[in-house]
């Protein structure tokens, strides 16, 4: 049955009084808004106003019901009643007894049965020795080179003329200078291991090297002196010449040697 005008007329109804009509419409179960052809043949509209009637729709939400409403406001909370005040604390007038604080007891460190037990820390050997040891030897050695130079040429020199005319040195205190301290140096650097392994083979055979030829450099000089002779032979000279550049030749090579990587 189609649903009379609002004002009991015929005549065209404005929009704001088809509203309220237009919500109070019976729809079918899952429709929320009423089509525009219903809303054109209900209340007897064009297409236009039916479209205009049908977005009000969507765009004013509808009221709650007033009991809705009232049920869906929570009753308010009850205010907390205030809580009572606490009775004063009177404070005991008796003293309280004095306590001894009691020392922790000493405890003694438990150890598991599989933990080692650390390593005795171990004594460096004492090294003076080794210097009463070099006393005599640096005396013998020193005087045995010295002599040998002497047979071989070396003497008093002037390594400053016209600079410093009066100074002089024998030359002849190189040999011991120079073959000993590099044979005592590399001794060391192949011992100490802490080199790479080229630069300690190098000082290895170098220093076993430089201690034979110190060796046979006494053993030459006290057999000339036991034989009187006063200059050396040509090949002992030649050999006790190239001593110093030997000598520096080699311990270049091995600070060359220790400051490398393998």
């Amino acid at each position: 049955m189609t649903a009379p005008t609002i004002n009991g007329t015929r005549y065209p109804q404005p929009i704001e009084d088809l509203l309220p009509a237009a919500r109070a419409l019976d729809l079918p179960d899952g429709e929320v808004f009423p089509s525009r052809n219903r809303l054109m043949r209900e209340f007897r509209i064009g297409a236009p106003k039916a479209g205009e009637l049908l977005a009000l729709l969507k765009a004013t939400p509808a009221a709650p019901p007033a009991d809705t409403a009232e049920a869906a406001t929570p009753d308010p909370a009850p205010a907390p009643a205030a809580p009572e005040p606490a009775p004063p604390v009177v404070p005991d007038p008796t003293p309280a007894p004095e306590i001894t604080p009691t020392p922790p007891a000493e405890v003694a460190p438990v150890s598991r049965p599989d933990t080692p037990a650390p390593p005795a820390p171990v004594r460096s050997a004492v090294v003076w020795p080794v210097v009463l040891l070099a006393l005599p030897a640096f005396v013998a050695i020193w005087s045995g080179w010295v002599g040998l130079g002497g047979l071989t040429g070396f003497g008093i020199v002037h390594p400053l003329p016209g600079i410093w005319d009066s100074f002089s040195i024998n030359s002849a205190i190189t040999l011991p200078i120079g073959v000993e301290t590099y044979g005592a140096y590399a001794l060391y650097v192949w011992l100490s291991g802490r080199v790479p392994e080229r630069a300690r083979r190098f000082a290895k055979w170098s220093a076993l090297g430089s201690l034979a030829i110190g060796a046979l450099g006494q053993v030459a000089y006290h057999l000339l002196e036991a034989a009187g002779v006063t200059s050396a032979p040509w090949w002992i000279t030649t050999a006790v010449a190239c001593l110093p550049v030997a000598v520096l030749g080699m311990g270049a090579a091995l600070a060359h040697l220790v400051r490398t990587h393998d």
